[in-house]
């Protein structure tokens, strides 16, 4: 780290810039950087703009490290990105000339653990089930002896970031909890208080099964109509991850098939569903809209964040907020 003045860029979707960056994080910010020009969005980046550049302060909306972009930015040393997985950031140019990229995507993976929770513990009730029943009846729901929190059987399907986090959520709830990873440890599951199958041992296994998956190559479409035939009778799936992780096509024959089975969608594929989409005719889902991770005021935290790992780069000490490369393999 030098002591010359840093110079900075903010640079992001301008719609959602005052929702992560008030003026608190603002000045925060500005307390160690130079600002060059007002926000701009990613599309509007030129190499004038970018030249002198030594940091880019960014969220949703950033602009992508092409090797062209940082031929623009020689200086670029460390972008903060007060948004979650940096997918859609990151290069192997970008890693190969030793920018540093910090991610607010652990403050987002526990909001969207306590979305999750709420979901599977109401899940665990039937709450959903109860509420669509006495709409359709117009008349109180008779409860059917649901199973609650004791004795039941969670199943996580990946522990990532988000998937920890709502694992270390469940442990006081007294819930037995599965998880699939094939690249977690058995001494790391036990630590979280989770015991590890397969798969398909948790779709058949499960009262709830929580999805938290990365959309990858091969997660695309993972749950597909045998695992969900496979289900416990009543159980619930609760997708806060990514819509394409399920077969969606199967979701629909299947929920149709069993109205035993439930599925609570906050994501979709595609996002939102088109309209008329079956998944709003069924009596045995509920979508909403998106509603896991950092909404309103919630967004500052990211931004402040951003903020305060700025200020460690600035005193030469660790971020707390880097993405490592290595990484990324296996990441959302």
């Amino acid at each position: 780290m030098t002591n010359e003045p840093l110079t900075g860029l903010y640079v992001m979707d301008p719609a959602r810039f005052d929702d992560v960056y008030g003026t608190a994080e603002r000045t925060a910010i500005e307390s160690h950087l130079t600002i060059k020009q007002p926000l701009c969005a990613a599309a509007d980046l030129s190499a004038d703009t970018l030249a002198g550049v030594d940091v880019l302060v960014t969220g949703w909306g950033a602009p992508r490290l092409t090797a062209e972009l940082l031929d623009s930015a020689p200086r670029l040393a460390l972008v903060l990105y007060a948004a979650g997985s940096v997918r859609p950031l990151v290069t192997e140019e970008s890693w190969a000339r030793g920018v540093q990229v910090t991610s607010a995507g652990s403050l987002i993976a526990d909001k969207v653990a306590d979305f999750a929770l709420s979901q599977i513990l109401y899940a665990l009730k039937h709450g959903w089930r109860y509420v669509l029943t006495a709409r359709r009846a117009r008349t109180a729901a008779v409860r059917r002896g649901e199973l609650g929190t004791a004795g039941a059987t969670v199943g996580l399907v990946s522990l990532g970031a988000t998937g920890r986090a709502t694992a270390r959520l469940l442990t006081r709830h007294g819930v037995r909890v599965l998880a699939h990873d094939p690249y977690v440890s058995d001494a790391d599951a036990r630590a979280l208080g989770v015991e590890l199958t397969t798969l398909d041992g948790v779709f058949a296994q499960s009262d709830v099964v929580s999805l938290h998956a990365p959309l990858l190559d091969d997660t695309r479409a993972m749950v597909d109509a045998r695992l969900l035939r496979s289900m416990r009778p009543d159980a619930t799936l609760v997708n806060t991850a990514r819509g394409g992780l399920v077969d969606e096509s199967a979701l629909v024959t299947v929920l149709g098939e069993r109205s035993d089975l439930f599925a609570v969608l906050d994501v979709t594929d595609p996002e939102p569903p088109h309209p008329g989409s079956p998944l709003f005719e069924l009596d045995n889902v509920v979508v909403t809209p998106h509603l896991a991770g950092s909404l309103g005021p919630e967004r500052r935290l990211l931004g402040r964040a951003m903020a305060e790992d700025l200020a460690r780069y600035v005193a030469g000490r660790p971020l707390r907020h880097e993405v490592a490369a290595a990484s990324m393999e296996h990441a959302a």
